[in-house]
C-alpha cells in the first residue's frame, strides 16, 4: 500500500474491501444520510484513525467545488467592532459547515489586494469585506468570476455586490440631534480623512442636523495611518487654538474617541467633564470611564446574521446574481453622563 501521507480513497477502499463512493460518503459525514449501515461507517472510521489518514483538501475542493471556508476580511481584527462580528459570523459559519479565516487590511489597498489573491488562489468559497478605498476593481473581478462576496461597514456605490451597513447618516444625525437638544451648540465633529462611505454618511448625518438648528458645522479631520492621541492634540488646537469655541465633540470612530479622550485628560483633567462627549461605536470602556461615554451602538448580532445570510443565499443558490442584497440596519444611541444637558 502507498504511505499514508499518499494515500487515496482508492487504496482505503481496497484495503477495507469497499467502494471508494462509501469511503467517500463516510468521510464526508454522509453515511447515515447514504443508508450505509452503522457498522461500515465505524470499520471505515476507526481505520482513518488509525492510519492518521488527512483529506487533501485542496484536492477535495476541486472535486466538489466547495471548500467550505469563507474569508472575513476587515480593517483591523483587534478592533473590538470587527472582532465581535468576527465572532458572531464564526459561530454561524460553524452551525453551517464552514470555517471562517480571519485577516486584517489595515484600510491598505496593497494589503487588501495581496490578501484577496492569496485566497483566490486557494480556492475559498467567498468573502466578507470590509473594502478599503482603492479595491473596487479586485471585488468587481471577483463577482465576474462568480465568487461570491458580501461587504459591510461600508461599500461602493453603484457595485452590484451585496452589502450590510447601519443607518450612518440618521445615527449621526440623531446623535448630534442629542448633544443640540441638552444646549450644545458647539459641537466639533472628528473624523478620519478617507473617502468611504461610512465616514461620509456620519459627516453628512452631523452637518445636517446642525444646519438645521441654525450652527455652524465644525470638523476635524484627521489623516487614517496617523492617529494617536498627539496627533489628535496637534491637529486639533492647530485648527481650533484651544476650546473657547467648543462645547462639545462629536467622535466619529471608537478608535478616534479613544485618542481624543487621552488627549483631552493630559490637557485638562476637567475637560472631559466640562465638555460634551459623543462616539460612534460603542465599547465596553465606555461605560465604565468617568463620566461615561454616550455612544452610538451598533446591532452587532443583527449585522452578523445579515451578513451569513446573504452569503449562504448566495452559496446555496437561493438568490440570483440579479437579486443584489443591500441591508440598512437601524443603530441605537445609548445615552450616558458625557452628554448630560449644559446647565
Amino acid at each position: 500500500m502507498a504511505s499514508k501521507n499518499r494515500l487515496r480513497l482508492k487504496d482505503i477502499a481496497e484495503e477495507l474491501k469497499v467502494s471508494t463512493t462509501t469511503v467517500s460518503f463516510v468521510l464526508n459525514g454522509k453515511g447515515e444520510e447514504k443508508n450505509i449501515s452503522r457498522s461500515v461507517i465505524q470499520k471505515i472510521e476507526d481505520y482513518i484513525s488509525e492510519i492518521g489518514y488527512q483529506p487533501h483538501t485542496i484536492a477535495k475542493s476541486l472535486r466538489t467545488g466547495r471548500s467550505k471556508i469563507l474569508v472575513l476580511m476587515v480593517e483591523d481584527i483587534s478592533n473590538l467592532f470587527f472582532s465581535s462580528i468576527a465572532r458572531i459570523i464564526e459561530d454561524i459559519a460553524h452551525k453551517k459547515g464552514y470555517k471562517i479565516i480571519f485577516c486584517s487590511n489595515e484600510n491598505d489597498d496593497t494589503r487588501s489586494k495581496e490578501l484577496i489573491k492569496f485566497f483566490r488562489e486557494r480556492s475559498v468559497d467567498g468573502f466578507f469585506i470590509v473594502p478599503s478605498t482603492g479595491i473596487r476593481d479586485d471585488i468587481q473581478s471577483l463577482l465576474d468570476h462568480n465568487i461570491p462576496v458580501v461587504l459591510f461597514d461600508r461599500y461602493f456605490k453603484g457595485l452590484p455586490v451585496g452589502h450590510v451597513i447601519i443607518d450612518n447618516e440618521n445615527a449621526a444625525y440623531k446623535a448630534t440631534k442629542h448633544l443640540i437638544e441638552n444646549n450644545f451648540s458647539k459641537v466639533v465633529f472628528l473624523t478620519t480623512d478617507i473617502n468611504q462611505t461610512q465616514m461620509l454618511d456620519r459627516l453628512s448625518g452631523y452637518e445636517k442636523a446642525m444646519r438645521e438648528a441654525g450652527h455652524a458645522p465644525q470638523t476635524l479631520k484627521l489623516p487614517y495611518q496617523n492617529i494617536n492621541p498627539r496627533s489628535v492634540e496637534k491637529a486639533f488646537l492647530k485648527t481650533f487654538g484651544g476650546f473657547d469655541n467648543v462645547d462639545s465633540l462629536f467622535f466619529a470612530t471608537n478608535y478616534l474617541t479613544q485618542d481624543g479622550i487621552a488627549f483631552l485628560k493630559k490637557t485638562d483633567s476637567e475637560l472631559i467633564h466640562k465638555l460634551g462627549i459623543v462616539t460612534f461605536d460603542d465599547n465596553d470602556f465606555f461605560n465604565i470611564y468617568t463620566p461615561t461615554i454616550t455612544a452610538v451602538s451598533q446591532p452587532l448580532a443583527q449585522i452578523g446574521q445579515a451578513m451569513m445570510k446573504i452569503m449562504l443565499d448566495i452559496l446555496e443558490k437561493k438568490k440570483t446574481g440579479d437579486e443584489i442584497q443591500h441591508k440598512v440596519i437601524p443603530a441605537k444611541l445609548i445615552i450616558r453622563e458625557s452628554s448630560i444637558p449644559l446647565t
